[in-house]
């Protein structure tokens, strides 16, 4: 069961309940890619979307570094797009089911405005992130965190990524409208997405 939470001031409380394919386990090491992280400094996700009124907005960290391919960029850089921040590992086996979801999103809104910006964290090598990347043709860049810092960039108490893989999505001005806990299918991004980006 996917839940859509509203979370403003006036919708604050109100949960739409969504039937859905929902993949859920706390992420540990090991698996199929060789991954040498350790998810257990994370908690399983919520299965929850949470959707942020306009008003009730705030400006999300403006995240710099270094990508797993070498190029240095910020979110900054994507500001006037809508931006999917997908925080993932290799090592996280609800990644992996989730990968194929984002790949096809973002083809599907890559002429909407539309950019897919990774977060690869406590991966402790670069190569296993980039046979991830590889295996899943995954095209849009990640952010090389190894050591969690860019996910500690997001202040306790906000609608930060407390999951792996945890999804943001931050709107034309830079903000955080929606935040996803869970690992999500194509449909379920596709429709988080749609009401933002309709604003204008």
């Amino acid at each position: 069961m996917i839940q859509i939470r509203a979370f403003g001031r006036v919708a604050r409380g109100v949960v739409v309940a969504l039937t859905g394919v929902l993949l859920l386990g706390a992420c540990s090491g090991g698996g199929d890619d060789g991954a040498t992280g350790d998810g257990t400094n994370y908690v399983e996700g919520t299965g929850e979307i949470t959707q942020v009124a306009v008003a009730e907005r705030v400006e999300a960290p403006d995240l710099s570094g270094e990508t797993l391919g070498g190029e240095e960029i910020s979110l900054s850089d994507y500001r006037g797009d809508v931006v999917v921040l997908n925080v993932w590992g290799s090592w996280c086996p609800p990644c992996r089911a989730e990968a194929p979801h984002l790949v096809s999103a973002a083809e599907a809104t890559a002429d909407q405005g539309v950019r897919f910006v990774g977060l690869n964290t406590r991966d402790l090598s670069r190569d296993n992130a980039l046979a991830f990347e590889r295996r899943y043709e995954v095209e849009f860049p990640s952010f090389y965190d190894p050591n969690g810092r860019l996910v500690g960039a997001f202040p306790n108490g906000t609608l930060n990524p407390q999951a792996i893989p945890s999804t943001l999505i931050i709107d034309r001005e830079g903000r955080i409208a929606a935040r996803a806990l869970l690992p999500l299918t194509e449909e379920d991004l596709l429709a988080a997405l749609e009401p933002v980006i309709a604003e204008e």
